[in-house]
C-alpha cells in the first residue's frame, strides 16, 4: 500500500501536521503474520503561541504505537514528534499540542494518550 493510501485512512488531522515519510510492509518472524509499519514525522512547524524566531527545533520524541488493523494485518505508526527549544533558556522544551486531534477522532487509547502529552505509552507493552 502506498503513502496516498494511507492519507485516506489516516485521521485528517494526523496528516494535516505529520508527512508519511516510509510505508513497510514486514512479515513478523514468530508467527509469519505480515503487517504495515507507517513512519510519521511532525512537520517543522512550531504551532502559535510561541515566537518562532526564539525556538529552534531540536530533536524528537519517537514512539511506536499499534493502530487499527487493516484487512486483517496489524498497523504500526512509528511517530516522530518534534521538541522546540528555546534558544535564550535551553532548559525550556516546548512541544505542539494535538489535544485536539485526539478528542474527535477515532483513536487507538496508546495515539491519543501521545497526542495529548500525557506521556502514557503503555499500552501493549503492560506484562
Amino acid at each position: 500500500m502506498g503513502k496516498e493510501l494511507f492519507k485516506l485512512i489516516l485521521p485528517s488531522g494526523l496528516i494535516d501536521h505529520f508527512k508519511i515519510v516510509e510505508v513497510r510492509e514486514l512479515c513478523r518472524l514468530s508467527d509469519k503474520q505480515m503487517f504495515y509499519e507507517l513512519h510519521l514525522e511532525e512537520e517543522n512547524v512550531l504551532h502559535s503561541g510561541f515566537d518562532s524566531s526564539r525556538y529552534e527545533s531540536k530533536g524528537f520524541t519517537e514512539i511506536t504505537v499499534q493502530d487499527f488493523p487493516l484487512r486483517g494485518k496489524d498497523v504500526f505508526l512509528v511517530i516522530k514528534r518534534r521538541r522546540w527549544r528555546n534558544k535564550a533558556n535551553p532548559g525550556e522544551i516546548v512541544r505542539n499540542d494535538y489535544s485536539y486531534i485526539a478528542e474527535g477522532s477515532k483513536l487507538t487509547k496508546e495515539l491519543a494518550d501521545f497526542l495529548k502529552g500525557t506521556g502514557r505509552y503503555k499500552g501493549r507493552y503492560d506484562k
